[in-house]
């Protein structure tokens, strides 16, 4: 629902504020503000690449010009047109509305949580600023404002009631019209910029979950973690909104799809902070349903009365987060089956290393890199390979990669290496690891520093006339997309400096380090699984459809591995083979 937010919102923000071009010039043709609106969509999305640090020094002086002009206007259509308006401050008001408009006054609710949209998207903010910023910026500045905006609009509407679909620009007095006109879609456009900054969180989230593709995710700050941009997803959410703002035409059943995914995603939040206030902050859980039963009674009446407007537009977020939901959960279960299969039908190590007498294994000049996401054995691509073709290099190292959530990791931290069987064999385990704003596409850079750190390693192991060991048993491996903690990454970098385990005697260091130098200058060669997932040929219909079609779809059009990781296109293997999960 939140995705879907990200699309309805630019296009209701955008669209209704170009509407006020027609309250000067009645005469224009509704195609020509669509087009208007559609051009200004393309260009809030264009600019997305710059990120928010680049172009978010604007923000703050357009909201606080709209917020100030809004409320201006307020107090002087307040003072102006119906000063008694300030009454409607009191609750009474609200009751006597609904016991006189009935069923009425229920079916306005739908219309009424459009006054609160944007709230739900406030969770994209804390990537930006801190929790007490935002508290006293909408308490102080925010609220206030639009309390002042609305009760001006209510008293020019008490004289104007022929003017009710248009208020809003009609109470605008003549003078400040195109200002507060410009500043309005300018508002409108920083707006959308907050839920379009939520869409690519929870897009990031979902992906670090496995629930979501792999997608190319570009942090834009060096210092904030939550400031991403995620070029695919702009892209779509561009097209679906220039396809919302085409198809609808009208802000009125824009609105209708709007109100009801804004109103979801608070209902769900208010149900899932049940279980934040006992599992997480282990409160009371009487005070947790006391929570749920106040916050969500109000919601589900709003909810209710969006569920009346489906037929009217509201169909739409419906369908699509049907559609998004879908797609999540089959691309989660296809990468467990995957996984679950690898695990399953990995090799042992003492296969592996009996392998080379027991089948006459060759071994080729030259380094190569085992990309893998099993963390031990070997993986069921590499022993696929071996098995058809009783060859590989000299040196094998696999290698492991893992995402933090630090900027940058030290080039000297980057690599961990520890060694797999006897000396004799030259079998290396490496860890890499990856800071957020890492460049990764340096493979020059990349070798030549994993080449360095074997050969430190070999050193470093000799001294005493054994090689050694760096201990990672407790290193937590993963793929490219996952995410460990800022914290456990110092804790494994402050414990593997005072660990070395697995001591193997009379191997010379200089010889190690001489065939690494000749291996190094045959070249290096990166092995990396090109698998077709299938589902069994006893599965269900439906397994097969989601394994086969849709899976196989999302995973032949996601970001391919190799591209993420930068490996060179001239110097990848890619070994194929089919799991039949």
């Amino acid at each position: 629902m939140v995705i879907g937010d990200g699309i309805l919102t630019p296009s209701m923000s955008v669209l209704s504020a170009v509407n006020g071009i027609r309250i000067k010039v009645p005469s224009l043709h509704e195609n020509y503000t669509v087009f208007i609106a559609g051009v200004i969509l393309v260009g809030l999305f264009a600019l997305q690449h710059f990120g928010t640090r680049n172009v978010g020094y604007l923000f703050a002086p357009i909201l606080l010009a709209w917020l100030f002009c809004i409320s201006v206007i307020g107090v002087y259509n307040t003072i102006y047109w119906n000063p008694h308006v300030v009454s409607a401050l009191s609750p009474y008001y609200v009751y006597n509305f609904f016991k006189k408009a009935g069923k009425d006054g229920w079916s306005s609710l739908g219309g009424i949580v459009l006054c609160i949209t944007g709230a739900e998207a406030m969770f994209a903010d804390l990537g930006h600023f801190s929790q007490l910023s935002i508290r006293i910026a909408f308490t102080v500045i925010v609220y206030p404002c639009l309390v002042l905006a609305y009760m001006g609009e209510a008293a020019y509407l008490s004289k104007h009631k022929e003017d009710l679909q248009k208020s809003f620009y009609k109470a605008i007095p003549e003078v400040v019209f195109w200002p507060v006109f410009i500043i309005a879609t300018l508002a409108t456009m920083v707006g959308s910029q907050a839920i379009i900054s939520g869409t690519f969180s929870v897009i990031s989230q979902c992906r670090a979950l496995k629930c979501f593709p792999r997608v190319k995710v570009v942090h834009t700050s060096n210092h904030i973690h939550g400031q991403i941009y995620i070029p695919e997803v702009n892209w779509i959410l561009m097209v679906l909104c220039l396809a919302v703002l085409v198809g609808y035409r009208d802000t009125d059943t824009i609105g209708n799809a709007y109100g009801l995914a804004v109103i979801t995603v608070m209902l769900v939040t208010t149900c899932l902070m049940f279980l934040v206030i006992v599992m997480v902050w282990k409160r009371n859980i009487l005070g947790a349903l006391a929570f749920v039963i106040v916050f969500g009674s109000v919601e589900l009446l709003y909810f209710s009365a969006c569920l009346a407007k489906v037929h009217k537009g509201g169909w739409f977020p419906l369908v699509l987060s049907l559609i998004l939901l879908s797609t999540m959960c089959i691309w989660h279960y296809g990468t467990l089956k995957k996984q679950a299969y690898e695990l399953n039908n990995r090799v042992c190590l003492d296969m592996l290393l009996s392998m080379g007498t027991n089948l006459g294994i060759n071994r080729v000049p030259g380094i190569g890199l085992i990309y893998s996401n099993v963390a031990t054995g070997v993986p069921p691509m590499f022993a696929h390979f071996v098995t058809n073709f009783p060859a590989f290099h000299r040196i094998l190292v696999f290698v492991t990669v893992q995402s933090l959530t630090v900027p940058k990791v030290p080039a000297n931290q980057r690599f961990v290496i520890s060694r797999i069987g006897p000396p004799e064999f030259c079998l290396f385990q490496c860890v890499v690891r990856y800071g957020y704003k890492d460049q990764r596409n340096d493979t020059h850079d990349f070798e030549n520093h994993l080449i360095e750190t074997v050969s430190e390693f070999l050193r470093n192991g000799n001294n005493d006339g054994e090689a050694f060991r760096w201990e990672t048993t407790n290193q937590q491996q993963s793929s490219p997309s996952d995410d460990v903690t800022a914290s456990s990454f110092e804790n494994v970098v402050s414990s593997e400096s005072s660990k070395k385990t697995v001591r193997f005697r009379g191997v010379g260091c200089s010889k190690e380090l001489e065939d690494l130098r000749e291996a190094r200058e045959s070249g290096l060669a990166y092995m990396m699984g090109s698998t077709c997932v299938l589902a069994c040929d006893t599965s269900s219909y439906l397994k097969k459809f989601a394994i086969n079609i849709v899976y196989g779809f999302l995973r032949q059009n996601c970001r391919h591995p190799a591209i993420a990781l930068g490996v060179p296109h001239t110097s990848l293997i890619e070994v194929g083979m089919v799991y039949r999960v």
